[in-house]
């Protein structure tokens, strides 16, 4: 089956927004989604992006205009603001690469992770927030852990995934990569992205 990467971030709103929407468009196309957690703290220094603190006050007002359109758009009932927003999302990730090292189903498991953050408003550093995602996932947290590599060792892929991502010019999560090269980037291209797996 042909494969999709998949750089996103759990902190992302927006990787989270087009989580569900993708995983379906990817299974209804023969597509398998290769996710790779991406530290777009280290990508936007080395592609011209600001993380958000950092952004004009304009550029950030709009950031919650189009969070509310979307919304919408999506059916999904984020909070606009959440209270553990950004997260530590270190446990997290570590997780969801765990699962995908496990041949578990790492996309569901982040998806409900995203819906923990900005759904359910938990924090992405509470263990017990962790759990309760996995097993709306149809996972065992504890299970992945136990069975998981040394942190070191996943810290050195998050690593790896995020340079594997600036190589290949991504800059914004999330971002959909075709093994052809091309790559669409932020889930309001979600629909673009549709066009091309159908061609295909």
């Amino acid at each position: 089956m042909p494969t999709i990467a998949y750089y996103m971030t759990l902190n992302s709103p927006w990787s989270y927004l087009g989580s569900a929407k993708f995983a379906e468009m990817a299974k209804r196309f023969g597509h398998t989604v290769d996710i790779k957690p991406t530290k777009f703290g280290v990508v936007f220094p080395q592609t011209g992006g600001l993380p958000l603190p950092k952004r004009a006050p304009a550029r950030q007002a709009y950031r919650l205009q189009e969070l509310k359109r979307w919304r919408e758009a999506r059916g999904l009932p984020i909070v606009i603001q959440p209270k553990h927003f950004p997260s530590d999302e270190t446990a997290g990730t570590r997780l969801v690469i765990a699962a995908k090292l496990q041949g578990k189903d790492a996309h569901a498991l982040a998806t409900e992770m995203g819906r923990a953050l900005w759904e359910r408003e938990e924090n992405l550093a509470d263990w017990s927030a962790l759990k309760a995602a996995a097993s709306r996932a149809g996972l065992d947290a504890d299970a992945i852990k136990a069975a998981a590599p040394a942190d070191n060792e996943i810290d050195k892929l998050h690593d790896d995934y995020t340079t594997e991502a600036l190589a290949r010019g991504v800059f914004g999560a999330p971002t959909y990569y075709l093994e052809s090269g091309e790559f669409f980037w932020g889930q309001d291209r979600l629909e673009l992205l549709e066009r091309q797996l159908a061609k295909a």
